[in-house]
């Protein structure tokens, strides 16, 4: 398990994880390094629109369906800072690139492209994130609290939240309904 890089995996949660925060969570590993791990939950819709974001900032959507868009509870860390997953990567202020094409940008710049309806051809916005410190990740894997696979476009911006979770493990031919909550105990 050791030296495996996780970025641009899915960590979808096990059904014995029962911690409120990541029960039946997809994450999307952003960056895994030796420092640790950060990463988005993007199964989890919050009570707010992209429109509400966009007041807060001042912004108006250029349609109702772009302010309708749905944003994501990201994961219990810094939750009043948002992060927009997005592909193409694009050219913004501060962007992490994920992949090829696969980045998270915090700059007002792509929220203001997004309003206009001129953002990246898909994306997700989420408040907060997940973190995990140096090695807790990798101790959790062991523990079989999350299952990790490759991650899709697929399921990251374009299949229904509440199908996600199921959706990412199918990728790997597991069906998690069918798994016990008790680890070990099939």
């Amino acid at each position: 398990m050791h030296g495996t890089d996780l970025t641009d995996q899915f960590l979808i949660a096990m059904p014995a994880l029962s911690d409120p925060n990541f029960a039946q969570a997809v994450a999307y590993v952003a960056q895994h390094n030796a420092e640790g791990a950060f990463g988005i939950v993007i199964n989890r819709p919050a009570d707010v629109t992209l429109e509400e974001i966009l007041a807060q900032m001042d912004l108006r959507a250029a349609t109702p369906e772009i302010g309708a868009q749905p944003v994501y509870s990201g994961g219990p860390v810094d939750t009043e800072r948002g992060f927009v997953l997005h592909a193409p990567l694009g050219d913004w202020e501060a962007t992490l690139p994920v992949s090829d094409d696969i980045g998270v940008t915090t700059s007002r710049d792509i929220l203001e492209a997004m309003a206009k309806g001129e953002g990246p051809e898909e994306s997700l916005l989420a408040l907060g994130y997940a973190g995990w410190d140096a090695g807790q990740l990798e101790q959790e894997l062991g523990q079989n609290t999350w299952l990790s696979v490759p991650a899709s476009r697929e399921v990251l911006f374009r299949t229904p939240a509440e199908q996600r979770w199921q959706a990412a493990a199918t990728t790997l031919g597991v069906d998690l309904t069918l798994l016990s909550k008790d680890a070990g105990h099939a």
